[in-house]
């Protein structure tokens, strides 16, 4: 059974019922709701994305994703990801000047060295060369910790790039 989508959260119509909304209590977000039509596709991407991000400081992923999501023009992500930075790491004033500027917002150089590259990144990976490397080992990355970044930021192309393919709204609750 497919329900209406009149309230416009995607074009695509999508189940009233999954498996994925088993663990949701009340409010299933949009992105769960697209993802709904293809729950082994979602259960992949789970397990992708939480190798990334075990891999990695949990601030630097979530600076890293803004800075993709930005560039990507994901709102969707960028508010998503800017949540979890409000709620664990930075204050309100702190978070809005790194999504307006990062450069100038404060952050030690080596994160603003990292949300560089993150942007380059997912602007065009195939601008990325060796010097874009050493600038973060520059900083004391590991090339362990560069490929962090990479996966990181391609993880967020294909999330963010399945989310504003289908139109999909940003959940009212992660602009508050």
């Amino acid at each position: 059974m497919l329900a209406s989508n009149l309230a416009a959260m995607t074009y695509l119509d999508t189940p009233a019922e999954s498996p994925l909304y088993a663990d949701e209590t009340g409010h299933i977000p949009n992105y769960l709701r697209v993802f709904a039509l293809r729950p082994e596709a979602y259960a992949g991407w789970e397990q992708l994305a939480g190798s990334v991000r075990d891999g990695m400081d949990l601030r630097r992923y979530e600076l890293v994703t803004i800075a993709a999501a930005r560039r990507l023009g994901s709102d969707y992500c960028t508010l998503a990801h800017a949540k979890v930075l409000r709620e664990r790491f930075y204050d309100e004033p702190q978070l809005r000047a790194i999504i307006a500027d990062h450069r100038s917002a404060g952050l030690d150089p080596a994160d603003v060295a990292i949300m560089d590259f993150a942007d380059k990144v997912a602007a065009d990976p195939t601008t990325i060369t060796e010097l874009d490397a050493a600038t973060l080992r520059g900083y004391g990355l590991s090339d362990t910790d560069v490929l962090q970044v990479v996966l990181a930021v391609c993880i967020r192309r294909f999330f963010s790039g399945v989310l504003s393919a289908v139109g999909a709204a940003p959940d009212e609750a992660l602009r508050g």
